[in-house]
């Protein structure tokens, strides 16, 4: 009888992102429909979550529990160190158990939100190494990408981009970033974000007098070149929100605040602090699901988030992007909406609001043309799990040949 094939899922799963989250649900849905005799477990930033709510085993993605902490204390500094030592040997062993990895989605291969090197860089590359040289196929998919200033990440970046077995991103600047910083990529293929195959709520239809507007908020500093005017950046985000929230408000608009992380619960508080207003509420999702319910609901969205503006435009409904780097811009552009993009570096909020009403008179024809560009991502995206299986599920005989990543 036929061994079952081992798959591993990898990244920063299970630790508060629900974008990421929704990446590995996107794949496990994939995996049970498409190979349900695959056995599956993850190598994780939260375990005890990913455990909990995709009931697949799971282990801690680093030794030393205080990775994700500043490291002040000599004693901290040093069991970081270590910590980076037995991650080498802790990932190899979990690399070996298994015959495919996968990294579903996310941007693993930018620096758009601050990040060093030594974090989650070194981590993906630990893991592609391994799989090369233990032969264990690391597959890379739909996942996000940006070309890097910094010598160190960049470094790192590239080389796992190189080392995996097969790689696909979510949109066509995510592969020219890795060509310019020296990855051939003429065999990878673009595809959607894993997101738009997600199972989508119900979506009500427009009440015909204005609605609800969900905002969808970020605790935003800029990203990793942006660290010397971090908070001047974060503080003409939050202010030029609560200002657009307070007008909405004043003009008798329910607006429902959306979270897409846990650390965004500052910005909330912040807005609520600000902007006293029983119309104004928040809520508290678990998942793009709990997102999603909530975007269908509304009549318009204004998200900064990447995967909120996944959700909102995969509900069908009209949205408004503050871009904080160009995967948003070329999101927007690709479903139709790019006219609807607004910097999240230099919010005006008057601005803004004059790009809102716009968006909402053409309401109906905005709401066709996302239904339209839907269910071509669906399609796409099942080409994209064909694909998957062709390249990481040889058949029995194991001759089938793996398209190899230079």
């Amino acid at each position: 009888m036929k061994r079952a094939t081992r798959v591993g899922v990898f990244g920063l799963l299970g630790s508060g992102n629900l974008g990421n989250d929704g990446s590995l649900e996107a794949v496990l849905g994939y995996l049970r429909a498409e190979h349900p005799e695959a056995v599956v477990d993850a190598l994780c930033g939260g375990p005890e979550a990913v455990e909990a709510r995709f009931g697949i085993p799971a282990t801690r993605l680093h030794w030393y529990r205080g990775e994700y902490r500043t490291a002040s204390r000599a004693g901290a500094i040093a069991a970081k160190g270590l910590g980076k030592l037995v991650d080498v040997f802790r990932t190899a062993a979990w690399v070996r158990r298994h015959d495919v990895v996968i990294v579903p989605g996310m941007g693993v291969l930018e620096a758009t939100l601050p990040l060093r090197p030594w974090g989650f860089p070194y981590s993906l590359f630990l893991l592609c190494a391994t799989g090369r040289v233990v032969g264990t196929r690391v597959a890379l998919v739909s996942v996000g990408a940006a070309t890097i200033r910094d010598r160190p990440t960049r470094a790192l970046v590239r080389w796992s981009a190189r080392l995996a077995a097969y790689r696909s991103y979510r949109d066509a600047q995510s592969r020219d970033a890795m060509r310019a910083m020296g990855v051939d990529t003429a065999r990878d293929e673009v595809y959607p974000d894993l997101a738009f195959c997600l199972p989508t709520p119900e979506v009500s239809a427009p009440s015909g007098s204005p609605g609800p507007v969900c905002v969808g908020v970020m605790d935003f500093h800029g990203g990793n070149d942006d660290r010397a005017r971090a908070g001047e950046i974060h503080r003409r985000y939050l202010d030029g929100t609560i200002r657009f929230v307070r007008v909405l408000a004043e003009e008798g608009r329910p607006v429902r605040l959306l979270t897409g992380d846990e650390c965004d619960a500052s910005v909330v508080a912040a807005i609520l602090d600000a902007v006293d207003s029983p119309l104004v509420t928040a809520a508290e999702p678990a998942s793009l699901a709990d997102l999603m319910k909530e975007m269908a609901a509304a009549d318009t969205v204004v998200a900064v988030r990447y995967h909120n503006l996944v959700c909102a435009l995969k509900t069908g409904t009209p949205v408004l992007a503050l871009c904080y780097a160009a995967k948003s811009d070329a999101l927007m552009d690709r479903m139709g909406l790019g006219a609807y993009c607004h910097p999240a570096r230099e919010v005006d909020a008057d601005r803004l609001l004059e790009q809102f009403r716009s968006l909402e008179r053409r309401s109906a024809e905005l709401r066709q043309t996302l239904a339209e560009r839907n269910q071509a991502a669906v399609r796409h995206l099942e080409r994209q799990f064909t694909a998957l299986t062709a390249a990481l599920f040889p058949a029995a005989d194991h001759t089938h040949a793996l398209r190899e990543a230079p």
